[in-house]
């Protein structure tokens, strides 16, 4: 599960709980089930946002609903929200909710340090790590999917860099693009 999946169900599952009525809902169905008119009753609140909070806590899978009659009765779904617990809030997913936003700031620190303000990079950095930001960098120039001879590659590096040739090298040697017929024709990946 990607990055920004993960953080868009664990937002959803909190915005969820975050709210007082809907907290004391699921800890009345930990207990029993109960219809709508049942929990309203118990709560001292509306039939009505009684059926809001439970349809939030139902789009994000915590409880469940059958039909008995001309009831809906609710019932939490504790096995949900322990698979929703082990899969979001792995110890191993936690640290990953926040990837995006520590290489943002290092892409930005690298972009900051090595490029200057007309896009041209002022020097190839010894740290890989950071070389890497500035590859991807130059993938940006190039259309997906179009195909590049070598010329062309030569003539839109050189509005970054002089050295033309280590650029396209490394952009070829670290799969950012390929090059077919020795030489004759580049693409991205």
């Amino acid at each position: 599960m990607e990055e920004q999946e993960i953080l868009n169900e664990l937002l959803a599952f909190f915005k969820a709980l975050a709210e007082e009525n809907r907290l004391k809902i699921i800890g009345l169905l930990s207990q029993k089930s109960y219809s709508v008119e049942e929990l309203a009753d118990t709560l001292g609140i509306g039939v009505s946002t009684t059926s809001h909070h439970l349809s939030r806590l139902a789009e994000t899978g915590l409880v469940s609903v059958k039909v008995d009659g001309h009831y809906y009765i609710y019932s939490l779904e504790i096995c949900a929200i322990r698979e929703m617990a082990q899969r979001l809030l792995h110890e191993e997913s936690l640290p990953r909710l926040s990837d995006e936003v520590s290489q943002d700031v290092f892409e930005r620190k690298v972009m900051k340090a090595f490029v200057d303000t007309d896009g041209r990079i002022k020097s190839i950095p010894a740290q890989e790590k950071k070389y890497l930001v500035l590859l991807h960098y130059l993938r940006r120039a190039f259309e997906p999917g179009t195909q590049y001879t070598e010329k062309q590659v030569n003539e839109i590096l050189s509005r970054f860099h002089p050295d033309t040739a280590l650029l396209r090298r490394d952009l070829v040697d670290y799969e950012i693009m390929t090059r077919q017929a020795g030489g004759k024709s580049y693409r991205l990946v």
